[in-house]
């Protein structure tokens, strides 16, 4: 494969271990994030440091981003009273992928700006939580124009396993957070009734197996039970230690409650799941995995 010079600007739980893959498959990576602390660990793997991010834009091949929120990565490519923004620097043969789980409109309006600059742009959100960022197993859902998706393949091949193409810029988002929105609904059922066992006497591994081979089968059941001590590589096993934080599953959730109120889409146990996530918060539980909802059913 060609090696390329890409540029990767968000190293938290999720973006270093995604740059370091880059790394292993010996492209030339040079990393930028305010916490210095993990612009050093890069390079101790083989990344180069850029002294901001337009130095990891300039001539890059491809520019990789992975930021909290829409408003910042909006703020990174179309800039803000305090700076120009990228697209001020990138090459019309830049390929922009912007990892983050954002709203949907504003990926479309940094792709559209980009766009009439000449420079080709995808949303690829990723699902598959920090082990799979770790492991390179992660899966990408893009938004994009075909071409600009086959180029991007290649690349995001080198971080996971599973590659979708969902349609325009905007769309790998919107496929990303209906997922997510019905894992966090998996996720409170199972726990709902793995608990109402629990409270009728039933042993939750022996529930759990009936389930898994029976209707209510689901990916929380087989690969992330929420009751401790059931399985026992499951977060919940280890003291809910994430993972998927409650805090990312509960920003997700906004983001999904976001878009059905823009397409007057029906979202009854969606807007559940979301205050259940709050709830979970307002208890402190934050920076637990989101498995940790069990919590609110348990006696």
């Amino acid at each position: 494969m060609t090696k390329l010079n890409i540029g990767f600007i968000g190293l938290g739980n999720m973006g270093g271990p995604m740059a370091a893959n880059l790394v292993k498959a010996g492209h030339t990576v040079t990393v930028f994030d305010l916490n210095q602390s993990v612009v050093s660990e890069l390079t101790s793997q083989g990344a180069k440091a850029g002294v901001d991010a337009a130095q990891c834009a300039t001539n890059a091949d491809v520019l990789i981003s992975m930021l909290p929120a829409g408003k910042h990565v909006k703020s990174l490519y179309l800039g803000n009273n305090d700076n120009n923004g990228l697209i001020e620097v990138l090459s019309k043969n830049t390929l922009v992928i912007d990892c983050s789980t954002i709203d949907a409109e504003s990926a479309r309006v940094v792709g559209n700006a980009l766009d009439e600059q000449g420079i080709r742009f995808v949303d690829a959100p990723v699902s598959g939580g920090v082990a799979g960022a770790t492991a390179g197993t992660l899966t990408f859902i893009v938004g994009g124009e075909q071409t600009a998706f086959e180029k991007a393949n290649t690349v995001l091949a080198d971080m996971g396993k599973n590659i979708f193409h969902a349609g325009d810029i905007g769309a790998g988002q919107v496929a990303k957070i209906c997922n997510n929105m019905l894992l966090s609904i998996l996720m409170a059922g199972t726990s709902e009734a793995i608990q109402m066992g629990i409270n009728n006497g039933l042993d939750p591994k022996v529930l759990s197996d009936i389930m898994t081979a029976s209707s209510g089968r689901n990916w929380t059941l087989e690969l992330y039970n929420p009751c401790p001590d059931v399985m026992e590589t499951a977060p919940a096993s280890n003291n809910y230690k994430p993972g998927f934080m409650v805090d990312l599953m509960a920003k997700d959730l906004g983001l999904a409650m976001e878009a059905a109120q823009q397409s007057n889409s029906s979202t009854p146990m969606g807007s559940m799941a979301k205050n259940l996530y709050t709830m979970l918060q307002h208890q402190g539980a934050g920076s637990d995995d989101f498995s940790a909802i069990f919590k609110l059913f348990s006696k």
